[in-house]
C-alpha cells in the first residue's frame, strides 16, 4: 500500500511509550491521498477527529523514521489457546499441563517442558492501538514501535500504515 503513518507526538519513557494525539498520513502522490479519502473512512468518528486538507511535506525535516509493528511472542495465554487448538485439549489443560519441548537427553541445559502459567507476562512498555477484527470479533492489540533513521528509504507500508524499512518524514 503506498499510504504511510507517522506519528509526530510519540513518545516513549523509561516504562512506557505514547502515540500522542496526531497522526500524518503520507503517500508518494496528492492523488493517492484524495484517492483514499481519509475524511470518509473518518466520518463515524466526526466528534473525536479533526481532518486538514492535503498539505506538502516542508522543505526543512527533523530527520526521518520507520513506524514497525511488534508482535510479541511470548503472551501466555495466546500460546496456550493456540496450543489447545492445536492438540484437541482444554485451555484449563494447555495452561496448568506440562508441555514437553523434546526427548530427554536432547541438549544439556535446555529445559525438556514447561507449563504455560509459569511464562512471564510480556512487558513491551511500546505504545498501543487495541483494535477489533472485523473478520473474526477478536481484539487484539497493535504494537508501533518508532525507529530514528539518517537518510529516507522508499517501500511500501501494511494495511496499517506501517513499515519496518520505509521511512516517513518528520517535522
Amino acid at each position: 500500500m503506498p499510504i504511510g503513518l507517522s506519528l509526530p507526538e510519540y513518545k516513549m519513557g523509561e516504562r512506557f511509550g505514547i502515540l500522542g494525539g496526531k497522526l500524518r498520513l503520507f503517500a508518494p502522490d496528492e492523488t493517492a491521498l484524495a484517492q483514499f479519502d481519509a475524511v470518509k473512512w473518518l466520518s463515524r468518528l466526526s466528534d473525536y477527529v479533526h481532518c486538514t486538507g492535503i498539505r506538502t511535506v516542508p522543505e526543512k525535516l527533523a530527520g526521518h523514521a520507520t513506524y514497525k509493528r511488534v508482535q510479541p511472542k511470548t503472551n501466555p495465554e495466546r500460546l496456550a489457546r493456540r496450543y489447545a487448538k492445536r492438540h484437541g485439549i482444554g485451555l484449563d489443560s494447555a495452561m496448568n499441563g506440562t508441555v514437553n519441548l523434546r526427548a530427554e537427553g536432547g541438549g544439556a541445559g535446555h529445559p525438556t517442558a514447561f507449563r504455560y502459567c509459569d511464562m512471564p507476562k510480556p512487558d513491551l512498555g511500546l505504545p498501543y492501538i487495541r483494535h477489533k477484527s472485523l473478520s473474526g470479533g477478536q481484539s487484539f492489540c497493535l504494537w508501533i514501535e518508532k525507529t530514528t533513521a539518517e537518510q529516507p528509504i522508499v517501500g511500501g507500508f501494511s494495511c496499517y500504515g506501517l513499515s519496518a524499512t520505509a521511512t516517513v518524514p518528520e517535522f
